[in-house]
């Protein structure tokens, strides 16, 4: 295998990159000048070291703890539990959540060997132990593991007095929170329900 072959596969092992695309991408780089690649090299070899996860609520952060959770004009009231990263990034660009975030890591999925204690459910209950939270928002995929995921949440939560609510309309059903336009997820905020209700309807 070759240089090109090995960056090729490399670059589609990336999620939505194929191995036409990643062909691509192999041969956009090589028809740049080797300071762009270098570059990018760089960046990509020190990502790991100056980016680290938040103590608190997980997301990837270059402070720690993490601007979102360090700042004093956000709700400490509220939680919106999603499952990635790159989930908090969506919902804080539609500018309706002014709370704390709270990233799982993933989802339910017994099939795949994913199960609750793989995941920072423990350390989200923890949160919620220590006091002064009103709502857990659960806002993940409406999706079989998601649903599995947010009902496990629903029931580890109750008898707590914490109310917790999903997001209602606007997401479709299978759809991915990631690809969700601004003003779809800005009335899924205001749209949220109880999980309570939800259950009961």
């Amino acid at each position: 295998m070759n240089a090109i072959d090995s960056l090729v596969a490399a670059l589609a092992r990336l999620p939505g990159i194929g191995k036409k695309s990643a062909a691509r991408l192999a041969y956009h780089i090589l028809e740049e000048t080797p300071d762009f690649a270098g570059q990018l090299a760089a960046q990509l070899s020190g990502l790991h070291s100056a980016i680290k996860r938040c103590s608190i609520c997980g997301s990837w952060t270059e402070t720690e703890p993490c601007a979102v959770c360090v700042d004093p004009g956000r709700d400490s009231g509220q939680i919106c539990v999603v499952e990635r990263s790159q989930d908090v990034r969506v919902i804080e660009e539609s500018r309706e959540f002014r709370g704390r975030f709270h990233v799982l890591g993933g989802l339910i999925a017994p099939l795949d060997g994913v199960m609750p204690g793989d995941l920072a459910i423990e350390s989200l209950l923890s949160r919620v132990r220590q006091g002064g939270v009103r709502e857990v928002i659960l806002a993940l995929n409406p999706t079989l593991e998601g649903d599995t995921t947010a009902l496990y949440i629903q029931k580890a939560l109750s008898g707590t007095g914490v109310l917790v609510s999903r997001l209602a309309s606007g997401l479709p059903v299978g759809g991915d929170l990631e690809y969700a336009d601004r003003l779809t997820l800005a009335r899924s905020l205001r749209g949220r329900v109880s999980m309570e209700n939800a259950a009961t309807s």
